[in-house]
């Protein structure tokens, strides 16, 4: 079975981000394949590579990145919630003249075509937060 997931919440306000990851990884170790995880709204925070977790914590971003390279999952921030909070790509970072580069290399800024296109590509689509 193919899964996509959507994560809506930022990692400090709820805990839904960390069971996205959890059932993440749940879903490569059943052996299914995961397709695309999509963050939008607070959820792009995600990908935020200036947020520095407290050193008791998860580092989420690293934890995303991993997953995202051993099980081919895209993880796709949404352009237009990310650049609403600060979280820029190169491309982004020059086109709206600031100088940092604030998005986790292993994350791509990209507009909803993504979303439709993971929940047309997948059997299921499961979201996180609210």
């Amino acid at each position: 079975m193919k899964f996509s997931i959507l994560v809506l919440s930022s990692p400090g306000a709820s805990q839904s981000g960390d069971s996205a990851l959890a059932f993440a990884r749940a879903v490569v170790e059943a052996g299914h394949e995961l397709y695309r995880v999509f963050f939008y709204h607070e959820g792009v925070q995600h990908g935020d590579s200036l947020a520095v977790p407290a050193q008791d914590e998860l580092d989420r971003q690293s934890a995303w990145a991993a997953l995202s390279e051993q099980h081919g999952a895209d993880l796709v921030l949404c352009i237009a919630s990310a650049v609403r909070r600060g979280v820029l790509d190169g491309g982004e970072a020059e086109r709206h003249e600031r100088s940092a580069v604030s998005a986790h290399p292993a994350f791509e800024l990209s507009g909803l075509g993504q979303l439709v296109d993971a929940h047309i590509n997948s059997d299921r689509l499961v979201t996180f937060g609210r």
